[in-house]
């Protein structure tokens, strides 16, 4: 089979597509072939060694993809060969197929394609966590979204409103904030050319955001504090903007504010019962109607650094997506 390979850590063009052996599904395992694989944030950190968690080279990356079950190991009794299916985890993704144990993949709903499916799970689930756990998000708060349309800050923004917050979209264009107003977003503040903390006090009527969703980081994150109510919570996703911020911890004295972590993968592995909750309220939400995932680029494979330029480049809008198979 075809697999994008990382042999040496560095930029994308550094990445080659190998031919490799098919995997073989043992003991509680299945195979996967994939049809489409979403492209996240992390696989660009992972690629060059950033990221939390380090695979041994060489190594897959790709950490969600979609497609239907071609092989079962034995003791796996609650699939079988052609079940329609999500995959995620760290790696391996970006290839024809992928060896997965049986608890870790998910069905995946008839109403959804699979170029949907392999860009859900990821910023869906992560954003879902982040407001509903994590910020504990109320109807009729205000949520601030920085990134707002990139893969979880659209997903953010989509989930917010479904949960009947005020959502403010904050990006850097006017076309990237059509974009989020099409999710659902009430406000837009492009933070190009317009203060950010002043901006939402003034869409706010003084009173700030109760909740912050960032997955940029830099200078933005502090403005993002200061426009942040009593009580507030200012959730730290990421770092897009490349520079882990440092801000004065007397902004959350003063209004009582938390800064609250969202770590989706760690806390998947510690709360799997709770994810799968939670994955079963998003499809429900989904095929409701509710919520409207967005998927703006397809690129095959081969053109995996392209893709790769378009995400680190930040000219995402919506979820990357490589189509594996027609």
């Amino acid at each position: 089979m075809r697999a994008l390979m990382c042999h040496e850590l560095g930029p994308a063009d550094a990445l080659r597509i190998d031919t490799v052996d098919d995997p073989v599904a043992g003991a509680g395992e299945v195979v996967v072939v994939l049809h489409a694989a979403g492209l996240n944030f992390p696989d660009t950190l992972a690629i060059t060694g950033n990221y939390q968690i380090r695979p041994e080279l060489p190594f897959t990356p790709g950490g969600e993809g979609a497609g239907r079950i071609s092989a079962v190991g034995r003791n796996v009794s609650n699939w079988t060969v052609g079940d329609r299916v999500i995959v995620s985890g760290a790696t391996g993704a970006f290839a024809e197929k992928i060896l997965k144990r049986a608890d870790e993949i998910v069905a995946l709903p008839d109403a959804m394609d699979y170029a949907t499916g392999a860009g859900f799970l990821a910023a869906y689930g992560t954003s879902y966590y982040a407001l509903k756990q994590r910020a504990q998000l109320q109807a009729g708060e205000t949520l601030l979204v920085l990134g707002a349309a990139g893969g979880v800050g659209l997903a953010a923004v989509d989930i917010g409103a479904a949960l009947g917050a005020k959502v403010i979209a904050a990006a850097s264009s006017e076309e990237k904030l059509d974009v989020a107003g099409r999710a659902g977003a009430a406000e837009r503040i492009n933070y190009t050319t317009e203060n950010l903390k002043d901006r939402v006090k003034q869409l706010t009527d003084g009173r700030g955001a109760d909740v912050v969703y960032d997955p940029v980081g830099g200078d933005l994150s502090e403005q993002a504090l200061r426009a942040t109510g009593w009580d507030g919570r200012f959730l730290v996703v990421g770092f897009a903007a490349g520079e882990i911020p440092k801000v004065p911890l007397n902004l959350c004295l003063l209004k009582s504010n938390s800064i609250v972590g969202v770590f989706y993968g760690a806390w998947i592995a510690r709360e799997p019962d709770a994810y799968a909750a939670n994955v079963a309220e998003l499809f429900a939400l989904y095929e409701n109607g509710d919520l409207t995932p967005l998927v703006t680029q397809v690129f095959p494979l081969e053109d995996y650094v392209e893709a790769f330029a378009t995400l680190t480049g930040r000219r995402a809008q919506g979820k990357i997506i490589f189509r594996i198979r027609n």
